[in-house]
């Protein structure tokens, strides 16, 4: 399961934090619910005691609304802050604009870059009680984080038929070898144990053939280290086919930047709400805890966005790190609050506050 394969991957990074007397968390709520379910992962937290190194807690700025008081969406301060200070991080939403504004572009897809964030591995799990007739999921998307089309190399210009668009896409070797690495390493502790690439290689045949290649490649290379790992393959328009027909089919799915963002919100609608979903962003040397929603501005200010994403967040992060009683405890919680389903925020049917269901998820913790 995801919760033993995070603590493995930890202990082959070597992040070792057994000595540590506290734990300082960078706090970065962001645009929209950020602000609201940042805070109740952080009542999550310090409701664990002595079963994590004492949280100091640093607030942050970033998001859009950062941008539109400052003129930065990143202020430099922030990342300093998060390189030489901090052990961990949080972070909520970003509220993006659809159209392009001059001076902006995306603090997490920065973050991710500054940091050398290059995996972002996204859960989905059923646990309330579904439909005789609908399948169970358990799946992790496990999405590369630095490349494709959000290195954000866009250009417009005047052609023979009107205004021309033109976006770069980046895939190196590199990174498609770091990401398959990480893909085998969580199928190695899953039941399953099974890979399956996500590509267009039959379009797009030297950027996701070189994806499609490099990852097939990393068992090579590992000295019989992923020989129990079944290998398969799927083009990303019958990924998604298939997703919705029967998630069965898949354990771990690895792909790049765009696919995996879009597969993995996908995912969220099969177990009832993108509010459900958490992630990691992860890299060599640190990881920071995102819930896969957006910053939801119809709802924010209300008291009424789910928590429940942000929370699983934080737990799959204090795991990454090796405090995997701390994040037993959370998710035990938080399963518990799920399937009694007094408490519900009402993007899953319920008509509990955020507070309500934070009070219910820290009360078992």
């Amino acid at each position: 399961m995801l919760r033993q394969s995070l603590l493995q991957l930890k202990a082959a990074r070597s992040m070792s934090t057994a000595t540590k007397t506290s734990l300082k968390i960078g706090l970065i709520p962001a645009d929209g619910v950020g602000k609201e379910v940042i805070p109740a992962a952080q009542q999550a937290i310090a409701a664990l005691g002595s079963d994590i190194p004492k949280p100091e807690f640093i607030p942050l700025i970033a998001g859009f609304e950062t941008f539109t008081r400052t003129g930065v969406a990143l202020p430099e301060e922030t990342v300093q802050i998060l390189k030489e200070e901090c052990d961990c991080a949080l972070f909520g939403s970003v509220s993006s604009p659809s159209k392009k504004v001059v001076g902006y572009s995306s603090p997490i897809v920065a973050l991710r870059k500054e940091l050398d964030l290059y995996a972002n591995v996204r859960p989905v799990l059923s646990v309330a009680p579904t439909p005789e007739e609908t399948p169970a999921v358990d799946l992790v998307v496990v999405r590369e984080n630095t490349e494709c089309l959000y290195i954000k190399q866009e250009q417009s210009s005047n052609g023979p038929n009107g205004r021309e668009a033109r976006a770069t896409r980046l895939i190196t070797e590199r990174a498609s070898s770091r990401i398959g690495k990480m893909a085998f390493e969580l199928a190695l502790h899953r039941p399953a144990k099974q890979v399956t690439i996500i590509h267009k290689s039959n379009v797009l045949s030297v950027t996701d053939g070189l994806f499609r290649e490099t990852v097939r490649a990393v068992p090579l290379g590992a000295e019989g280290r992923y020989d129990g790992v079944k290998i398969l393959e799927q083009l990303v328009d019958s990924a998604v086919y298939k997703l919705f027909r029967d998630p069965r089919e898949f354990d771990v799915m690895v792909a790049p930047n765009l696919y995996g963002d879009i597969l993995s919100d996908a995912a969220a609608a099969l177990v009832g709400s993108l509010g459900l979903v958490p992630s990691v962003n992860a890299g060599d040397n640190f990881v920071m805890g995102e819930p896969v929603h957006g910053s939801a501005p119809d709802i924010a200010g209300k008291n009424i966005a789910n928590p429940i994403a942000s929370i699983r967040s934080a737990a799959l992060m204090l795991r990454h790190m090796g405090y995997a009683k701390g994040a037993d405890r959370i998710d035990a919680a938080v399963d518990t609050v799920v399937r009694e389903g007094q408490f519900a925020t009402p993007d899953v049917g319920g008509k509990s506050t955020t507070q309500e269901v934070v009070d219910a998820i820290t009360r078992l913790i």
